[in-house]
């Protein structure tokens, strides 16, 4: 018996740890309104940073974007910008994009209908005085078809992404950077958190990634950026 639970154990762990290589183009081939990864031959990529702005950890992240000629998409939550304007302005300034994450950290897919509609109106109205958001990304990733639709009659693109190595869960930076460097592909939407402990690993994590990412010569762009470089289907996928 405990062999059976050890192999099964291992198996789950497997199919997390690859879960981007087969997982989730099966999931954006199911759902083409929200953008996963982008197929492209190009090595370049999307980093992109959950639930900020924080001040602590973004500008230690811009720092690190900064020093390793990096750019990326901010999904900032509007609850968190008051008293750190500056952190927003200076993420603009430096060439990085803003994302549209709602209110406040907590599950889209609980918001009625009309909350959800609320929210994103809410969020979209401090985060655009900053800069153009064009794109949203549901609070821990769960959708559907009706919060699609409103995202789409609101203006913007929905996100998710395809390398996604449960940073908020798993509090193990050098496990987080190996997920991160073992499932990068070109085309591939990166997902990371600020916040907290969170954040100070992230800042960690970008130290580790970012120097080994440019030596296997890709760019770190924002996700309208990528979203130029091929089709936003997994089709064409190499």
């Amino acid at each position: 018996m405990l062999a059976s639970l050890a192999f099964a154990l291992a198996a789950i762990a497997l199919g997390l740890w690859t879960a981007p290589r087969w997982l989730v183009p099966w999931i954006a081939s199911r759902s083409p309104r929200c953008l996963y990864a982008v197929p492209t031959h190009e090595k370049v990529v999307a980093l992109t940073f959950d639930d900020g702005p924080d001040r602590t950890s973004s500008p230690e992240i811009l720092r690190l974007l900064r020093e390793h000629d990096a750019r990326a998409t901010f999904f900032f939550i509007s609850g968190n910008v008051s008293g750190a304007e500056h952190i927003v302005a200076d993420a603009v300034a430096q060439g990085n994009e803003l994302g549209n994450h709602l209110t406040r950290d907590e599950p889209s897919i609980r918001l009625s209908p009309s909350a959800f509609v609320a929210a994103i109106r809410e969020a979209g109205a401090v985060l655009s005085g900053f800069g153009p958001v064009l794109w949203l990304r549901p609070g821990s990733a769960w959708y559907n078809d009706a919060m699609l639709d409103a995202i789409e009659r609101e203006g913007y693109r929905c996100v998710l992404g395809s390398v996604y190595p449960y940073d908020p869960y798993v509090p193990i930076v050098r496990l987080t950077s190996a997920y991160i460097l073992a499932n990068t592909r070109p085309g591939s939407v990166i997902v990371l958190h600020e916040g907290g402990a969170r954040g100070a690993r992230t800042v960690e994590v970008l130290g580790r990634v970012l120097p080994a990412l440019h030596k296997r010569g890709y760019r770190m762009v924002t996700l309208s950026e990528l979203a130029t470089v091929g089709y936003t289907t997994y089709g064409d996928c190499p």
